[in-house]
């Protein structure tokens, strides 16, 4: 599997290391950023919240646990890739990442002493079923999510598991083509049958799929994640074809998650008592002019990257809004299908980082990406009038714009009749991301902000009606940022991935303090 430097090219514009270097020096930060003289006031609490409301922190199974190949596990599709183009700006990869399947233990404490009461964590596929359907379960991997299941129940920490999160055994995408392939669908309903036979007894949160937008764009239409398939003017991959690929995965993962979740409401949910969702990346589009062509455009964003998920999944099928434009090219459900997906989660969980312009390229010169029917004929940016949409972070084109998180919330509350919601991500990442000082990245003041101002938009959505049931901080501590590796920290802890020492960083500090109802953390005119 070798990807064309083309492609890697193309992918800048959309996930860059260092991204603040790219603001013009002229440049001034549109409302939604920071302002210290707003923040120097802000005393968001636990108490803003409902009572039953779960706090908690969140990780991935590439990106924490590492011993890439002991204990039976297989070699999976981030281990292949990784080793052979170097995924991270030094060409680094998960093999060791945050050695947490060795160091899964005092990471529990280190959860512990927050004081949140959940983790959200997800299942290795190849670490549970090295060759998917096609061999036995690994008993070893079983084994060892038993015993963080059982740690973090011990502490009073729920357990909030992801079953699938990006990662899967190599040998399904050798043998079949992965989810291009409608056989995966049952390699997925067996993986989730595992899990719910295995930890479902203590499991009581369950999300299918992490990010299936992100994901599809990602690996079939941009081809930078594995398999990596692509077609001009996306790029050029040695396989893939950017306008049509994407949409079989993405019917493929409905498909997926239906089935698991069918079986779960049907024999295993009676019994267990949990309740099982999907995880969707959520950006916030804005229109970039007050234009009638943008304020579609921003609609049709949202459509494409949420609706083409939660739609099928509440309401039995793909938007109107989405088809319009992508017609004939979109492979159907058929009745029974529709039957299937339909009401088929319980919950939302949404992932929130971000918002961006949105700019109409139906009448418009945009890039040739843009004026394609998969993009909805949008383009995005974080700018207007040369002007930043918020603060720059780490990663290119995500801005800090707090209000965001209310507008999202609502967003998704109106369009899908208030179903109950989870923030699953939410975070922030320095833009000083080649800072090797390590007591700079400790008085990580600008991650305390992010998180105060996000959680405050939070709490006015829920006063405000929104069924949103608990948040997520991305991450507990940094990991192995995919395709930015260990140049981009968006967590709690400092991880010095030398010695693996773990630091709590002043957002642990803040968020502990956070969740006592004590402020003396969060007026920040001490540490600004």
């Amino acid at each position: 599997m070798k990807l064309n430097i083309k492609s890697l090219a193309t992918f800048l514009f959309l996930y860059l290391i260092d991204a603040c270097a790219l603001v013009p020096e002229t440049s001034n930060i549109a409302d939604g950023g920071f302002k210290l003289k707003e923040i120097e006031d802000l005393h968001i609490k636990r108490s803003d919240f409902p009572p039953g409301f779960l706090f908690g922190a969140a990780s991935s199974s590439y990106q924490v646990e590492g011993a890439y190949l002991e204990d039976g596990k297989s070699l999976s599709n981030w281990d292949v890739f990784c080793h052979s183009v170097g995924c991270g700006e030094n060409g680094e990869n998960g093999d060791i990442a945050d050695d947490h399947y060795h160091l899964f233990l005092t990471d529990i404490d280190r959860i512990h002493s927050l004081g949140v009461k959940a983790y959200r964590f997800s299942i290795s596929w190849s670490r549970i079923l090295p060759r998917g359907k096609f061999g036995e379960v690994n008993a070893a991997g079983i084994m060892f999510y038993n015993k963080i299941i059982d740690n973090l129940i011990l502490k009073g920490i729920e357990p909030f598991v992801t079953i699938h999160h990006y990662d899967f055994p190599q040998e399904l995408e050798d043998r079949y083509g992965s989810w291009l392939n409608s056989e995966m669908q049952e390699d997925f309903v067996h993986l989730a049958e595992i899990c719910f036979k295995n930890f479902g007894d203590r499991v009581k949160y369950w999300t299918t799929i992490n990010e299936p937008s992100l994901f599809t764009s990602y690996a079939y239409m941009w081809g930078v994640y594995p398999p990596s398939h692509c077609s001009e003017p996306f790029g050029n991959c040695l396989a893939g074809n950017s306008d049509v690929e994407p949409l079989f995965v993405m019917r493929n993962m409905l498909l997926a998650h239906g089935k698991a979740a069918k079986l779960y409401h049907q024999i295993y949910q009676p019994k267990q008592g949990g309740s099982i969702g999907i995880v969707v990346n959520c950006m916030r589009f804005v229109p970039l002019t007050d234009s009638e062509l943008d304020i579609e455009a921003a609609k049709r964003a949202f459509v494409l990257q949420v609706g083409w998920v939660l739609d099928p999944l509440i309401y039995g099928d793909y938007p109107a809004e989405g088809l319009k434009y992508l017609g004939s090219e979109v492979p159907r459900f058929s009745m029974e299908e529709k039957n299937i997906i339909k009401n088929s989660i319980d919950f939302i969980g949404i992932n929130h980082y971000t918002t961006i312009y949105a700019k109409d390229c139906t009448n418009s010169t945009c890039s040739p990406t843009a004026k394609r029917a998969i993009q909805g004929f949008v383009e995005t940016t974080p700018y207007r009038d040369g002007v930043l949409i918020g603060e720059c972070t780490g990663i290119e084109g995500f801005s800090v714009v707090p209000r965001g998180m209310e507008e999202i919330v609502n967003q998704i509350k109106t369009r899908y009749k208030n179903k109950p919601m989870f923030i699953t991500e939410n975070g922030y990442s320095s833009p000083d991301v080649h800072e090797t000082r390590v007591n700079v990245m400790l008085n990580d003041v600008k991650r305390v902000k992010y998180h105060s101002e996000y959680l405050t938009f939070l709490a006015k959505s829920i006063r405000e009606g929104a069924d949103v049931r608990g948040y997520f901080v991305w991450s507990l501590m940094d990991n192995y940022e995919w395709l930015s590796g260990y140049g981009v920290r968006f967590g709690l802890y400092y991880v010095d991935h030398e010695t693996q020492k773990r630091i709590p960083k002043l957002s642990a500090r803040w968020y502990k303090n956070f969740l006592v109802n004590n402020t003396d953390l969060i007026n920040m005119k001490a540490y600004a």
